[in-house]
């Protein structure tokens, strides 16, 4: 399933993970596999499930494999975070619309502070009825429909500041 700026959101997230890693915070990465009935992506064992080679986990980096878009449902990922004292959390990845903004909410749900890095993401152009929304139009929506309440929605380079 091809998204938009996919390639451009990835590099972003990889300058995310490397800020990390250079700060010795900690980077825990959440991997979508698909058991739904009538999957047709994230289907175990093949390409488009795989973590793209510049945002692989490193040896001691938690992976959290998850089957739903909400990466807290039937995932150790929240008792990890309280067990680690976690609080505060990044979010970037695929796709806005579905997993981005199901996890911000759940996050927001259960007390995180959070922010999400809008050109570390990326979505699809999506249909409703008649209408064909673009992935620009979805991508933008869902961030601003996050931003201020659920999440602070801010640019990769201004994580960063504040991160420094």
């Amino acid at each position: 399933m091809e998204l938009h700026k996919s390639i451009e959101a990835g590099m972003n997230i990889k300058k995310l993970i490397n800020h990390f890693r250079s700060k010795s915070m900690p980077v825990l990465h959440v991997q979508h596999i698909s058991v739904y009935p009538g999957a047709t992506f994230f289907l175990p064992g093949t390409p488009g499930a795989e973590i793209h080679d510049n945002v692989k986990p490193l040896a001691g980096e938690k992976l959290f494999v998850k089957n739903y878009p909400n990466s807290f449902r039937k995932t150790d990922l929240h008792n990890y975070l309280k067990e680690n004292d976690i609080s505060k959390l990044v979010i970037v990845g695929m796709m806005t619309h579905m997993c981005i903004d199901t996890t911000v909410r759940a996050a927001f749900d259960l007390e995180y502070e959070l922010m999400v890095a809008g050109d570390g993401c990326a979505t699809r152009a999506l249909q409703f009825g008649k209408h064909e929304i673009s992935a620009e139009n979805v991508h933008n929506s869902f961030l601003a429909a996050i931003n201020s309440v659920f999440a602070r929605v801010l640019t990769t380079s201004e994580i960063i500041e504040i991160l420094k």
